[in-house]
C-alpha cells in the first residue's frame, strides 16, 4: 500500500547555529512524527542531526559568522535522508581518533562523528570532507 503522506523536502541555508539548528530540528521533527516515526527513530535523527550541524559550524566553517551552512532533507515513510554541507576545507573522517580507546578517553572530538555512525543507518562524507550524506531506514515491520 502506497505512503499516503508525500514526501516532505527541505532546502536551507543556515546562518546561525542556534537558530537554523532550532528551525531545522522543529521542522524535521514534525514530518518525522507526521510519517510515522518512532520515538527513538526520532530521538536518533534529531541527535545527529545537531551533532552534524554543529560540527559543521564549528568544525567546518571555524565558527566565522560569513560563512554558512547548507541544509537538505527529504522524508518520506520509509527513510529520512540528510545532507549537511559547509564552507569549510574539509576533513578525512579516517584521522579522527577513536573517541572510545583508552588513550583517546579525554580527547573531546570525534564523539560526534561517533554518534551519527552509530545512530544513521547510512553515512557518508563527500570529499574533500565538508559535506556529510546520512541516512535512517526505517527497519521492517514485524
Amino acid at each position: 500500500m502506497p505512503d499516503p503522506t508525500p514526501a516532505f523536502r527541505c532546502d536551507h541555508t543556515l546562518r546561525e547555529l542556534r537558530a537554523g539548528l532550532e528551525s531545522v530540528q522543529s521542522e524535521v521533527a514534525e514530518a518525522l512524527a507526521a510519517r510515522g516515526y518512532e520515538e527513538g527513530a526520532m530521538f536518533a535523527i534529531r541527535l545527529a542531526l545537531e551533532e552534524a550541524i554543529v560540527n559543521a559550524f564549528r568544525h567546518g566553517n571555524r565558527s566565522d559568522p560569513k560563512k554558512v551552512v547548507f541544509f537538505r532533507a527529504a522524508v518520506d515513510g520509509a527513510r529520512a535522508d540528510f545532507e549537511v554541507e559547509d564552507q569549510g576545507p574539509g576533513f578525512d573522517p579516517a584521522q579522527i581518533p577513536d573517541p572510545t580507546d583508552e588513550d583517546n578517553i579525554e580527547i573531546p572530538s570525534g564523539r560526534g562523528v561517533m554518534l551519527i555512525k552509530a545512530y544513521m543507518t547510512e553515512v557518508e562524507y563527500l570529499r574533500p570532507g565538508n559535506r556529510l550524506r546520512m541516512a535512517y531506514i526505517k527497519p521492517a515491520a514485524s
